[in-house]
């Protein structure tokens, strides 16, 4: 793998990893003038027409399983965006971010379930050190949990579905094809939400449409496309300790914009589930190659 190459991988991810760690605080922003399935069906429609832009030349191959697997992703998608977005009308966009973060301890287990293959000692390590994590930072101290934690922990679970289900849907298939189909479809889906149960806005400002705008071109289709060449171009380990780094500009932009109060059990609680989403998604292989090289040396 050349080196330039894989800087550039590295600065992609890096990228994709701060615009959704900032997204989460936009996203509440606009919760201030703008419903939550009209954010979706403006940010998964806006996403769709990007991705027919770039995919143009793909259309042909679309067939009958194409549009299933993206049907089945975009259906997945759908559910986490809207427990997301509904969650951060009850909680800071920091919790929001690392409860979000979640997702990466349930894959393995998920995986147990459908594939058969067995969660390892760092899953399961992981798994107790994110449970721990979250508890710290969702359980309150009447021992009660806030509804925006708990639907987070939600869209938690159901992106833990989006990324299995796509797994096996992805084998040699066209990726953007399939993300223009999910966006596509998590688009009618908000749209159909919002027509039917929430009141159309009315008076949206500026400001408000800029970030819509950002959501969906930005947020959405660039990074997913930043998404999928820095991870061609990087090491799997090494991009998943640079993805988890979304969760940490989560907290900082929500500090920056006032919205988040940290105390000692909070902080607390996020190093845990940080270090359990390391811990799942690297097996510290990291650490093991760096011991390789200096017993070598």
């Amino acid at each position: 793998m050349k080196t330039g190459t894989t800087l550039a991988g590295r600065a992609a991810l890096f990228l994709a990893a701060l615009i959704w760690g900032v997204a989460f605080v936009l996203m509440d922003f606009t919760l201030g003038s703008v419903t939550t399935f009209y954010i979706l069906a403006f940010r998964f429609v806006g996403a769709a027409l990007v991705m027919l832009m770039v995919s143009v030349r793909f259309l042909k191959d679309i067939d009958r399983n194409y549009l299933i697997g993206g049907a089945l992703m975009g259906l997945a998608l759908f559910i986490a965006y809207t427990a997301q977005t509904y969650g951060l009308m009850f909680t800071t966009p920091g919790k929001n971010a690392f409860l979000t973060a979640a997702y990466c301890i349930m894959v393995p287990f998920l995986f147990w379930f459908t594939n058969r293959i067995r969660p390892d000692r760092y899953n399961i390590s992981a798994a107790v050190m994110g449970l721990a994590g979250v508890g710290l930072i969702s359980v309150n101290q009447g021992f009660s949990v806030n509804i925006g934690d708990a639907l987070t922990l939600v869209c938690a679970f159901f992106y833990a579905v989006h990324i299995v289900v796509s797994h096996q849907v992805l084998r040699g298939r066209n990726i953007l094809l399939l993300c223009l189909i999910q966006f596509a479809v998590a688009g009618i889906l908000a749209s159909a939400g919002a027509v039917l149960f929430e009141p159309f806005p009315q008076q949206v400002p500026g400001s408000t449409i800029v970030l819509l705008v950002f959501l969906a071109v930005v947020a959405t289709a660039l990074c997913l496309l930043l998404q999928i060449y820095g991870q061609k171009h990087t090491p799997p380990s090494q991009a998943s300790i640079i993805m988890t780094l979304e969760a940490v500009f989560g907290v900082l932009s929500s500090l920056v914009a006032g919205l988040e109060q940290l105390s000692v059990r909070l902080v607390v609680g996020f190093m845990l589930t940080f270090a359990a989403v390391i811990i799942s998604e690297t097996k510290l292989d990291f650490l093991k190659r760096e011991k390789r090289i200096k017993s070598n040396n």
